[in-house]
C-alpha cells in the first residue's frame, strides 16, 4: 500500500444522514474553535440558521430573524499562559503507548517557549510516508508568495490550425463542464480556457493540432516517476507522473481521490482541450511540441492561490499537488525542477529559515518513495513556529497557514473516519490536528493539540516496521492521550 488512505468518496445520503453529518461539522467545528484560538462573529441565532436549527419562539411565535452576522474567523495562537506539561507528566502519558509501535521516534515541543517536553529518539530518520508534505508546504510557505497562482495558458500554434497548451504548473485544472466541484476546491475550469481560445480564434481555420509544452519541468532523465514510488501507484490511483499540466490530477474520476490515474496527463489534457475546441468535429491530434517564442496569447486560466494549494495538499495528502508545490519552490530558488532538484530545494529553504534538516534526505517532496528519511526533529521544526503566539518567532507569519491545512480528528481530510466514538483515541475528537503518513510498514502523525490545561503542543510521532492497521490507532492515541491530560 502507497500513499494515506483517505475517506471514501460519498455518495447521496438520506435526509437522515445528511443531518447526522451536518451537525458532526458543527460540533467539531465548535470545538476546533475554542481548541485552536479560531474566533467568529456568529450570534445564537444567526449560528442556529447557518446549521439550519430553528430560531427560538417568543411567546409561542417564531421571532423575528435579527440581521444576518458575517463570520469572520481566524486562525490564532492560543496564549502561552497556560501550565506547561512537564517531562515526567508527558513520559507518564506516552511512554507505556509506545511500547507496541514498533521502531517508533517522536518529539514533543511546546511552540510558545521552543522546549522539547518529550522526545523519543528525535532526531534518528526515519520513512516519514505523507508526513513529507508538512516540510514541502512548509518550503513553499516560507519561499512563494502566498498569493501566487499558476497559470494555464493557450497560445497560437506553428501553423493556422495549430495551438498550443503551454503548462504553467497547475495540476488541478478541472474537467467537469458546469461548474460541477472537483477535489480540488475553486480549480480553474477547461472550459473557461476552451471559450477564451474559441473567441479570440472566431473566423480561423478549424484547429486539427493540439501541442502541449511541459517545458516547465525539466525532465531529468526520467518519466515523471520517482525513485521509490510503487510501480503500481498511477493504476491504484496515488499519483500521476509529475508535468506542468494536467486535468484534475490525472484522475479518472474527478470527483474522488483515489481512483486510477492516467500515465499520460500531458497529452490527455491536450486531447480534451481539443475536442472541446472541435466542438464535435473531427477531434486535433494532441502531441508534446514547444510554444513558438512570441506567439500570441489566445486563452488563460489561473489556479487557486499557493495558500490555498497547500491547504488541499495536506487536506487530502494529495501528492501529485505536493509534487507541483516542490517545484514550484525549485523555480524560486534556481534548482532543476526534477524531483531532486525539488527535494534540494525544500530542504535548502528550511535550512535558510533555521529549521533542522540534519537527516533529512528526499527522493521526491510528497513522501510516496520508500527512499525518503525524516528525523521527527524536522517535523516538529516547521510545526512549532507555526503555532507560536503571535510575535514569537518571526516564521510564524509564513507558517501559520500550515496549520490550516492540517486535518482535524474525526472532522476532515484524512483524519475523517479516525478517532471514532469508543475507540481509545475518543478523547482526540476535534482537538488532534495532524498530517497522516501512512506506507505499507511506515506510519506518522504530526500536528498540534491542546491540552486539558489549554496548552498547545506540536507532536510528531512516526513508527516504522508495523503494520497500518495496528499502527495509526496506536498513533492516534499517542496524540490523544496529550489531550487528556494535563501532563503535569
Amino acid at each position: 500500500m502507497s500513499g494515506d488512505d483517505h475517506p471514501a468518496h460519498p455518495g447521496t445520503p438520506s435526509a437522515g444522514r445528511r443531518w447526522g453529518r451536518r451537525l458532526l461539522a458543527v460540533l467539531v467545528t465548535v470545538v476546533l474553535l475554542g481548541g485552536l484560538g479560531i474566533g467568529t462573529a456568529l450570534s445564537a441565532p444567526a449560528f442556529a440558521r447557518s446549521v439550519g436549527l430553528p430560531v427560538a419562539l417568543v411567546g409561542g411565535e417564531a421571532a423575528e430573524p435579527p440581521e444576518p452576522a458575517t463570520p469572520r474567523a481566524r486562525l490564532a495562537a492560543v496564549g502561552a499562559d497556560a501550565p506547561a506539561p512537564t517531562g515526567p507528566g508527558l513520559a507518564a502519558a506516552l511512554d507505556a503507548r509506545v511500547a507496541a509501535l514498533g521502531d517508533v521516534t517522536g518529539s514533543v515541543v511546546d511552540p510558545a517557549t521552543g522546549a522539547v517536553l518529550w522526545s523519543r529518539r528525535p532526531s534518528e530518520p526515519q520513512v516519514p510516508a505523507s508526513v513529507t508534505k508538512l516540510l514541502t508546504s512548509s518550503a513553499a510557505l516560507l519561499r512563494l508568495d502566498p498569493t501566487l497562482r499558476w497559470t494555464t495558458t493557450v497560445v497560437a500554434g506553428p501553423t493556422p490550425d495549430s495551438v498550443v497548451l503551454v503548462g504553467g504548473g497547475d495540476p488541478t485544472l478541472a474537467s467537469l463542464s458546469g461548474g460541477r466541484p472537483t477535489v480540488y476546491p475553486d480549480a480553474a475550469r477547461l472550459d473557461d480556457l476552451v471559450a477564451a481560445v474559441q473567441t479570440a480564434r472566431a473566423g480561423q481555420p478549424a484547429i486539427k493540432r493540439v501541442y502541449v509544452d511541459v517545458s516547465r519541468y525539466e525532465n531529468g532523465g526520467g518519466n515523471g516517476v520517482a525513485a521509490g514510488w510503487d510501480p503500481t501507484d498511477v493504476a491504484s490511483g496515488f499519483v500521476a507522473p509529475i508535468v506542468p499540466v494536467m486535468l484534475d490530477g490525472g484522475r479518472s474520476d474527478p470527483t474522488a481521490l483515489d481512483v486510477t490515474r492516467t500515465a499520460t496527463p500531458a497529452t490527455d489534457a491536450a486531447r480534451q482541450l481539443g475536442a472541446r475546441l472541435a466542438r464535435g468535429g473531427s477531434a486535433p491530434v494532441a502531441v508534446v511540441g514547444t510554444a513558438p517564442p512570441g506567439a500570441p496569447v489566445l486563452g488563460q486560466v489561473t489556479s487557486p492561490p499557493v495558500t490555498e494549494l497547500v491547504r488541499t495538499a495536506l487536506q487530502n495528502s494529495d501528492n501529485v499537488l505536493a509534487e507541483a508545490l516542490g517545484r514550484e519552490v525549485a523555480r524560486a530558488v534556481g534548482e532543476p525542477t526534477t524531483f531532486d532538484g525539488a527535494a534540494r530545494a525544500v530542504t535548502r529553504v528550511l535550512g535558510e529559515a533555521g529549521i533542522g534538516t540534519s537527516g533529512v534526505t528526499l527522493a521526491d517532496t510528497s513522501g510516496l518513495s520508500v527512499n525518503d528519511r525524516v528525523p521527527a526533529t524536522a517535523l516538529s521544526g516547521v510545526l512549532a513556529p507555526a503555532a507560536a503566539p503571535n510575535g514569537a518567532d518571526p516564521r510564524t507569519a509564513a507558517l501559520r497557514p500550515l496549520l490550516d491545512g492540517l486535518p482535524v480528528a474525526g472532522g476532515g481530510g484524512t483524519l475523517a473516519d479516525r478517532y471514532t466514538p469508543g475507540t481509545a483515541a475518543a478523547d482526540g475528537r476535534g482537538w488532534v490536528r495532524a498530517k497522516t503518513g501512512t506506507l505499507t510498514a511506515a506510519n506518522a502523525l504530526a500536528g498540534v493539540v491542546e491540552t486539558a490545561d489549554g496548552r498547545v503542543l506540536a507532536f510528531s510521532f512516526m513508527s516504522n516496521g508495523v503494520d497500518p492497521g495496528t499502527a495509526r490507532p496506536r498513533l492516534d492515541a499517542l496524540a490523544a492521550a496529550l489531550h487528556a491530560c494535563g501532563c503535569r
